[in-house]
């Protein structure tokens, strides 16, 4: 059988639902999956004849045309913490409480709030989060001091943080200390560094929009499924991406 026909066994994994990549790779580790009754390596590669087993329950194949996975939008409020570990008091999935298995695409930090895709397909997370698919995403943003005009090109051309400068941005003042600001990047607080860098804190920030998907009339707390239209439009804009992503969004 050729490589092409074979897949990794977290990708295999992760497709399935149950998990993302980086979570089948510990549940390997930790003895918990079996493949054809044997315990597996990190890397084995799966045929479609393979029987695997996470916990002593076999673990099904995708349906081609992923009819079979979830994909929602939820509006998460501040206090809700982005993990899948069920033990974090505030955990995302149990703020859910959603009947499949789901979970986040990237973050957004605790104090933060707004819009966050929620799936079990794991073959999508990773191109929507990778930088250089450049796919952007809009958030509002409120400082503790009134924006000068240096304030929105520094921000706008990129600031010192985390060892990188980071890359060109949009920034569009809203009010005297607001802004939205549209990033194509993710690092790990991004915005809350780049305004500490030029001298100012964020104590408020909202997350309205990846990509195509809005957050519109979304309460805080509230989650719906993408319309056949959205999920359309997102595997046509990610079908291209690559799926290695490096970092993740605030």
């Amino acid at each position: 059988m050729s490589d092409q026909a074979l897949k990794r066994l977290n990708k295999y994994i992760s497709d399935t639902g149950l998990c993302s990549r980086r979570e089948a790779d510990k549940l390997i580790e930790q003895n918990r999956v079996i493949v054809n009754n044997r315990p597996p390596e990190l890397g084995t590669k799966i045929g479609p004849n393979d029987i695997v087993k996470v916990d002593g329950k076999v673990v099904g194949k995708v349906a081609k045309d992923k009819s079979d996975r979830v994909y929602i939008v939820y509006n998460k409020p501040i206090g809700i913490t982005c993990t899948t570990e069920r033990h974090v008091k505030g955990n995302i999935i149990d703020a859910i409480s959603h009947k499949d298995r789901i979970f986040p695409v990237g973050r957004l930090d605790k104090p933060s709030e707004g819009l966050i895709i929620l799936t079990s397909d794991g073959d999508i997370v990773n191109k929507i989060l990778r930088a250089e698919n450049a796919h952007d995403k809009e958030y509002e943003v409120t400082v503790n001091q009134p924006i000068s005009e240096r304030f929105v090109k520094r921000m706008s051309r990129g600031v010192p943080i985390l060892g990188t400068v980071t890359k060109p941005c949009i920034v569009k003042p809203t009010g005297k200390a607001k802004f939205t600001i549209i990033l194509t990047q993710g690092l790990n607080r991004q915005i809350r560094r780049m305004c500490e860098f030029l001298g100012y804190e964020v104590t408020k920030l909202k997350r309205t929009r990846i990509m195509h998907l809005e957050l519109g009339t979304l309460r805080p707390g509230q989650w719906r499924n993408l319309t056949e239209q959205e999920l359309k439009t997102l595997n046509n804009a990610v079908k291209d991406s690559s799926k290695v992503a490096k970092e993740l969004p605030e």
